[in-house]
């Protein structure tokens, strides 16, 4: 009742003009810009088909190349492309960034946006180093705004299927998990990607960053956040002749209490993939891929297969993703696939694989 009285008290100040203008702002579309396109996924923001919600208001890019592709192939006007980061945040003062660069950049993309308000929501990984994730996080905190990573696993119908699956029980107690992402390779990609996606510094490694960064996301969801015990890696170079700098091929396996976590991540599939497989006590479930999932519980045979409905809105577009959680409609949980806390502990983890891979040893994590 109190909450209330507050509210209408506050009602009471607001001149028809402020009222007017904030039911405008919340019907307009959500100003957005983009730091960088030469990420694969980059074009995604014009063939998408960009809803109502939404503006793009300025892109940031440096490659005078791939600006001119990306001009050509959209019909965009000159005066919507940018070679200053902050001078395009000053002049079209988004309300958020997207950034589709070098992994090594989000950092920078963070420092610019954070002291201006403007929220950001980057490719996975969040960042290239667990030291860059930190500060982030420390940004974040301190202006108040949000930082988001998208992973195309957020989207998937089955992925939340098999978490609700052992969040209700129906599994029992968790006690491995094997998630397998990857692809054929990233040769024949646009060389402006791939430039940077098989360069260790850019990049952060090659499949292990790539592809492994799937795998810790989904597990520490799943975990509501916990850290591994420890983290053991193995990579190798299948094709030294494609990717002379960084490894085709890794193998992580995360430890916790009570369950064991391997991810395999590859660009030598000899296909797509994108699964996960749980396994618990009382049964496992599986997904397959987008929309299909296989269990079998309390030791029941057959296994059954299931086709389910795609996620409703907004959750399959990360555009309408970000504007929602920048107007505040979409409210998500702390833990939740995109928001930071999970993403930092990913960093860490990959941090930790890398380490793991180079040294040939186990890497136990430090208290935080």
């Amino acid at each position: 009742m109190k909450k209330i009285k507050t509210i209408q008290r506050l009602l009471l100040f607001l001149t028809p003009a402020m009222l007017i203008a904030w039911t405008i702002r919340a019907q307009q579309p959500v100003r957005l810009a983009i730091a960088g396109i030469t990420h694969g996924h980059s074009d995604w923001i014009y063939n998408l088909k960009l809803k109502g919600d939404i503006e793009i208001a300025g892109i940031y890019e440096r490659n005078a190349d791939r600006v001119r592709e990306f001009r050509e192939r959209y019909v965009l006007p000159g005066a919507l492309f940018y070679t200053d980061l902050k001078q395009m945040l000053d002049q079209v003062k988004p309300e958020g960034v997207m950034a589709f660069g070098p992994m090594n950049e989000h950092i920078e993309v963070v420092r610019a946006a954070a002291p201006r308000g403007i929220h950001v929501m980057v490719e996975k990984p969040l960042a290239t180093t667990y030291r860059d994730a930190q500060e982030i996080t420390t940004l974040a905190k301190r202006y108040g705004i949000k930082v988001l990573t998208n992973f195309e696993t957020s989207w998937y119908a089955s992925n939340q299927y098999v978490r609700n699956c052992f969040k209700d029980g129906k599994l029992g107690r968790l006690r491995k998990v094997l998630v397998n992402d990857g692809h054929e390779g990233p040769w024949a990609m646009n060389r402006h990607f791939v430039s940077w996606l098989t360069d260790p510094v850019k990049n952060g490694g090659g499949a292990l960053t790539d592809f492994g960064c799937y795998g810790a996301n989904l597990m520490t969801w799943l975990m509501d956040g916990q850290r591994p015990l420890s983290v053991t890696a193995v990579t190798h170079q299948n094709r030294p002749d494609r990717y002379p700098k960084v490894e085709d091929e890794a193998t992580i396996i995360l430890q916790y209490p009570e369950t064991q976590c391997v991810i395999q991540a590859s660009w030598s599939w000899t296909f797509s993939r994108k699964d996960m497989e749980v396994y618990g006590t009382k049964g496992y479930a599986i997904a397959v891929d987008r929309t299909t999932v296989r269990t079998r519980l309390d030791g029941k045979l057959p296994e059954t297969t299931q086709t389910l409905d795609p996620r409703p809105a907004p959750f399959e577009d990360p555009f309408a993703v970000f504007a929602g959680v920048i107007r505040g409609t979409l409210k998500q949980d702390a833990h939740d696939l995109y928001e930071l806390p999970v993403n930092v502990t990913v960093v860490e983890i990959l941090d930790a694989a890398r380490a793991a891979a180079r040294t040939g040893k186990t890497i136990y994590l430090k208290p935080r």
